[in-house]
């Protein structure tokens, strides 16, 4: 996938100027708290070409690394995240969070607000505190990693549609991974093109890659050198589509001992009857050891174990536009099946780093698993791995993203200041 910059006219800005621009900027990356691997990875992107960055988090993404990093300034507004609080703390930690931010928000240095990810109460973010910003004079730009999650996960309303579109219109620029989501924007949410940048989404690279090797991992997993191990990593939910691989393992599979599945990620809130519905049907292969449960967080530290001992990674998703998932999988060099859906097709080569079947077709992607498994890809996985990981460094590099947010950064301030300040919403766009 190309990178395409959404009108920012970079081609007329002479090199050494932009450079300098880049190095005087100020910008502050407002991160809801979490999302370690892009915060980082951005972060520490950013810092490399010289800016200086105030970064708002949280415990999730305290960590040494990320206050070390030359120009960055990390602030821990959110402090802990934790979901097994009570009520009483949860209500109290938030309110004191939103404080701190509108206070920071006031007094800070930085004229470019960078949001790569909504807090809490999302509608009063869209909204209320977007105006709060543009009235500071704030610069503000969006990463859309969903355009409309909402309506991805079957709940779609008039009021998160509304408040989407606020947001959209208030923000000065908005990133997207692929061009299908520039599109989604463009014609749901009338957002002119030239105001969207489609940039690549970063590789993954805070996850520990140690030495141990595929065997090492099986064997951690319990698993044999010659077990066939098909992965599904990541958080439970519907639109994930778990339901169609358990259809297509449990057509395929019991032809073939070696076969193993695992499920290792946690349960989103609220899906418990989806996930009971799973663990009902497999609960022979979970006694049996053809399953492998791992049904909750996993931490960094143990991540790298599932992708060396895997030996294909499956996205059986119903509804998606790009999954960090598959960059991952990258990562360690694992070959992906997944569903034609979205942008996911885009970033995989038939034979080469995957395959592709057909979205909510259980029987199709039974087809490809038994395709991918007598194919050379497979025969010569370990050979194929380094390959695969310099495919997804290459088009998936955190260089080419930042410089093409720092293109945006600098345009954007420019633009302003030629501009008055307005903070108001051109109402005939809603």
């Amino acid at each position: 996938m190309r990178p395409v910059c959404g009108g920012s006219g970079i081609e007329d800005n002479d090199p050494k100027q932009r450079e300098a621009m880049t190095k005087s900027l100020s910008v502050t990356l407002l991160t809801g708290g979490s999302d370690k691997p892009y915060v980082h990875g951005l972060t520490q992107a950013l810092s490399s070409l010289g800016m200086t960055l105030d970064v708002i988090g949280s415990d999730e993404l305290d960590e040494p690394v990320l206050r070390e990093m030359p120009g960055v300034n990390f602030l821990n507004l959110r402090g802990d995240q934790r979901s097994n609080a009570d009520l009483a703390t949860k209500t109290s930690r938030i309110l004191a969070y939103y404080s701190k931010l509108i206070r920071y928000a006031a007094t800070s240095k930085p004229k470019v607000f960078h949001i790569l990810w909504n807090n809490k109460f999302e509608t009063f973010d869209r909204t209320m505190l977007m105006l709060y910003y543009k009235l500071l004079g704030k610069t503000v730009v969006l990463t859309a990693h969903n355009v409309n999650a909402a309506k991805r996960d079957s709940r779609d309303t008039f009021l998160n549609r509304l408040t989407l579109r606020i947001q959209y219109h208030l923000c000065g620029h908005i990133f997207v991974h692929t061009p299908k989501m520039k599109d989604e924007l463009e014609k749901d949410f009338n957002i002119p093109r030239n105001r969207i940048t489609v940039i690549p989404f970063g590789v993954n690279n805070s996850i520990p890659d140690t030495g141990l090797s595929s065997k090492e991992a099986k064997e951690r997993l319990g698993l044999a050198d010659a077990d066939k191990t098909i992965l599904f990593f990541g958080r439970i939910k519907p639109y994930k589509g778990l339901h169609y691989l358990v259809d297509a393992f449990q057509r395929f599979a019991p032809q073939h001992a070696r076969y193993k599945l695992i499920i290792a990620g946690r349960l989103e809130e609220g899906c418990e009857e989806y996930w009971e519905s799973i663990k009902e049907k497999i609960k022979e292969d979970v006694k049996t050891g053809r399953v492998i449960l791992r049904v909750e967080f996993i931490p960094d530290s143990e991540t790298e174990v599932y992708f060396k001992g895997g030996d294909v990674v499956v996205l059986p998703y119903k509804d998606i536009f790009q999954s960090g998932v598959i960059f991952l999988a990258y990562r360690f060099g694992l070959p992906v099946v997944a569903a034609d859906v979205g942008s996911l097709k885009d970033d995989i080569v038939e034979g080469e780093t995957g395959f592709v079947f057909k979205p909510e077709d259980p029987a199709d992607l039974a087809t490809v698993l038994d395709r991918y498994f007598g194919s050379d890809l497979f025969a010569s996985l370990d050979d194929r791995r380094k390959a695969i990981k310099e495919f997804v460094e290459k088009r998936h590099s955190w260089d080419v993203v930042s410089q093409l947010t720092a293109n945006v950064y600098s345009d954007q301030l420019r633009a302003n200041a030629q501009e008055p300040k307005r903070a108001s919403l051109d109402v005939k766009h809603l």
